[in-house]
């Protein structure tokens, strides 16, 4: 009998999904900060998808994502010099991929049933 996966990985999988998309907006939105090219409006936009995004994987239970989110929101709405709001949302996307394949694989793995239901195999 193969290995099913939970209701919560399920739910884990449907919020992880349009991820990549907004990965790509994020990477857009911050070099279009870094060219100089940016206004409010687009800081705004920045940090709207970055909250949506942690309040959907704070609702299922992926931390990691969460927190890393919030960081690269509250660096996003900082005053500070350009060049450094730039490299820390950089390097925080680059984090946020990799959490992003950890929690991925870890969704799609089947969870493992309690010993009583595996029996012995000799």
């Amino acid at each position: 009998m193969a290995d099913k996966l939970t209701s919560r990985q399920l739910a884990q999988l449907a919020a992880l999904e349009p991820l990549p998309q907004r990965f790509a907006q994020i990477h857009r939105l911050v070099e279009e900060i870094a060219g100089l090219r940016a206004d409010d409006a687009t800081t705004r936009r920045l940090c709207r998808i970055l909250d949506e995004s942690r309040a959907s994987m704070n609702s299922v239970g992926l931390t990691p994502l969460s927190e890393q989110l919030g960081v690269m929101g509250m660096l996003a709405r900082r005053g500070a010099g350009i060049q450094m709001k730039v490299r820390g949302l950089r390097e925080g996307l680059a984090g946020l991929k990799i959490n992003y394949e950890g929690a991925l694989r870890s969704a799609k793995t089947p969870e493992s049933r309690p010993p009583e239901e595996l029996g012995t195999k000799s």
